[in-house]
């Protein structure tokens, strides 16, 4: 746990407790952050479980999420998942023959103007604050073009004749007997 401490900034929850806390939401369903924050703020058992004693004021949500992606980029956070489902009850409750796959696109918080060409050119939107632009005629694709407001979204399409939209891809695998 040593190398995922900060060193630099405000310090770091304890990637221990929030490891624990991680389990918490898994365990519990607990659908965001911020949700499991304020579980932590008065949930007594979340307090003990994670190691929070009665007063000890709980951490702020971008500071935890923070911290989560940090513990997630180590490898800390695989080789304890890899040692849970090592373990033989664990293994007990996890079938390959019983499982769905979904896929869904997250849309981004990107205007689809600002998907311009890489190279620099092409011509800007119109004047204003949301100034007119046309896309008619014009080939644009992930290779050639990219968001200058959001890199990392991607232009998709759900199917045939839906618009294309700059987002993300989601995918998640479910295990159907014990919903894990």
């Amino acid at each position: 746990f040593e190398g995922l401490y900060s060193t630099i900034g405000r310090p770091s929850i304890p990637p221990e407790k929030l490891l624990r806390a991680l389990l918490l939401q898994a365990f519990y369903s607990v659908r965001s952050e911020r949700q499991l924050m304020e579980q932590l703020d008065y949930n007594l058992l979340f307090r003990w479980f994670v190691g929070l004693s009665m007063d000890a004021p709980v951490w702020d949500v971008t500071v935890f999420t923070k911290n989560r992606e940090r513990l997630l980029a180590g490898d800390v956070a695989a080789t304890f998942l890899a040692a849970v489902l090592g373990q033989p009850r664990v293994k007990a409750l996890l079938s390959d023959e019983h499982f769905s796959v979904d896929g869904t696109l997250i849309e981004a918080w990107a205007s689809v103007k600002s998907f311009r060409p890489k190279d620099g050119s092409g011509e800007p939107p119109g004047p204003g604050r949301n100034g007119d632009r046309d896309f008619h005629g014009e080939k644009r694709s992930n290779e050639t073009h990219a968001s200058t407001s959001d890199p990392e979204a991607r232009l998709y399409r759900k199917g045939n004749g839906q618009p294309a939209k700059l987002a993300f891809m989601g995918h998640a695998l479910m295990e159907n007997r014990n919903a894990l």
